[in-house]
Formats: C-alpha cells, structure tokens, sequence
C-alpha cells in the first residue's frame, strides 16, 4: 500500500495555513511540523497581528511543537513550510536541531541559502515542494497590497 503521507500532502496544509495567513493580511507563509506522520504543530506569520518583527510562521511553530512535545530539541521532526527560511528563522531551526526542512518556494532575496546562513549537520532539506502554488499565493498577496 502506498504511503498517503508524501511530502505534497503536508505541504498542502502548509498551505491552508498561508491562506489563513493571507485572508488575516499577513504575508502569506505557513508552516506545520510533523512526527511520525502527526502534525504536531501548525502556525502562520503573524507579524501584523503581534506586531512582532519574529513572529514568522516558523517561529510560533517552532515554539508550538517543542511545547507538544515537552522539549526544545525537534529531533525526528520535520517542518514544512510554504517560503524558504529566513535568515532567523534559521538559525532558530539549527538551534532546535529539527531532522527536516522541506519548503517550496525559495526566498531569492531574503532565504537562508542566499544569505549563506547554516543549518545544523543533521538537518536535510527538501526545496520546491508544491513551489508554484506557494510562489502564487505571494505574488498575489503582493498585487493586491498595490491596487
């Protein structure tokens, strides 16, 4: 039997996330993070609501999943998240020692691979999951701030 849980199919909730994300008028990214084929926390900017310069997506999932799971290493976790990290987020990922990081649409001006940030040894990562649909939902999120 073939295994429903693919990297798409947390991607895609990674992306309900952004969505809720776009309809609060926050930059469209969302994140969840997974053990064992579990969400175990879920999250989306929200910078504008908190006024909160760190409150990336990553970061409150961050948080939300060492809390789950009683502990601030993500080992055997890994975090799906609709825009490449940012510098930040990053290096609070290396810190976390998270196993995985997928994303889909890399960030050309401000993601941790251009800005040359490392993440821990352990941590693989998986770039261009669902990249079209994430790249979209930020493209319009930006034509609609202009009209």
């Amino acid at each position: 039997m073939e295994n429903p849980f693919t990297d798409e199919y947390f991607m895609k909730k990674a992306l309900q996330e952004a969505e809720t994300a776009f309809e609060k008028d926050e930059i469209p990214v969302g994140a969840i993070i997974v053990i064992d084929n579990k969400v175990i926390a879920r999250s989306h900017n929200l910078t504008e609501l908190l006024n909160d310069v760190t409150a990336h997506a990553e970061m409150q999932a961050i948080t939300a999943a060492a809390n789950f799971i009683g502990g601030k290493y993500l080992k055997d976790c890994t975090l799906y998240v609709t825009l490449e990290p940012c510098q930040m987020c990053a290096g609070a990922l290396y810190w976390s020692q998270i196993s995985k990081i997928v994303f889909g649409a890399s960030d050309e001006n401000r993601g941790f691979e251009k800005m040359g940030t490392q993440l821990h040894p352990k941590t693989t990562v998986v770039r261009g999951i669902l990249a079209n649909e994430a790249t979209d939902l930020i493209k319009r999120f930006f034509a609609e701030k202009r009209k």
